[in-house]
């Protein structure tokens, strides 16, 4: 089994195969499903793969074109996944959010809408119980961010209060990965 952390072409494979069986009711981009995992191996409990992976497509698995195709998607997801789990519980501070970047008025902004909503998904498919009020101010840190509109930022944006907003986020995570780690 593989166990190397995955490369562009990996993620380039896990997109192709997220838009090609995707709709608007599962995970649509490798950012989102670096968010979803991140909350799975963060959580109080292990997730088993039955219950994680049709969540990834809104409930309902895709229907294949060939079970080589799925076992390739598969075996991507469940490395990334482990991948996520080392870095969190071995090497923290080697943990990056996987953020998308856009162009905005000549800038570069970091965005980070897709990675939350994708955590928060993972949140409630790991049955998260209700946190102590500092871990729950961070999840309401990566919550507040899920709801951001990042299709169109507006021309009045505060790019370095957005930039702030996003830097606070892979500490949160850490930090709730921590917290969860202690409790089990």
């Amino acid at each position: 089994m593989n166990t190397q952390p995955l490369n562009a072409a990996d993620f380039t494979s896990l997109e192709d195969t997220l838009l090609k069986y995707g709709d608007d009711h599962s995970v649509l981009n490798p950012s989102e499903l670096d968010g979803y995992f991140t909350a799975l191996v963060s959580g109080p409990a292990p997730v088993d793969i039955a219950e994680w992976f049709p969540a990834i497509w809104g409930g309902q698995n895709p229907e294949w074109e060939t079970p080589e195709e799925a076992r390739q998607f598969i075996d991507l997801c469940v490395r990334h996944l482990n991948t996520l789990a080392r870095q969190l519980a071995h090497d923290s501070q080697a943990f990056l959010p996987r953020f998308e970047q856009t162009e905005h008025q000549g800038q570069t902004v970091t965005l980070a809408e897709e990675w939350c909503f994708g955590y928060l998904r993972g949140v409630a498919i790991a049955h998260w119980t209700p946190l102590p009020a500092i871990q729950a101010g961070l999840l309401s840190a990566i919550s507040d961010c899920s709801e951001q509109d990042n299709f169109e930022l507006p021309a009045d944006l505060d790019v370095a209060a957005h930039q702030h907003q996003v830097s606070e986020l892979a500490p949160a995570a850490r930090a709730l990965h921590d917290y969860w780690l202690s409790q089990r």
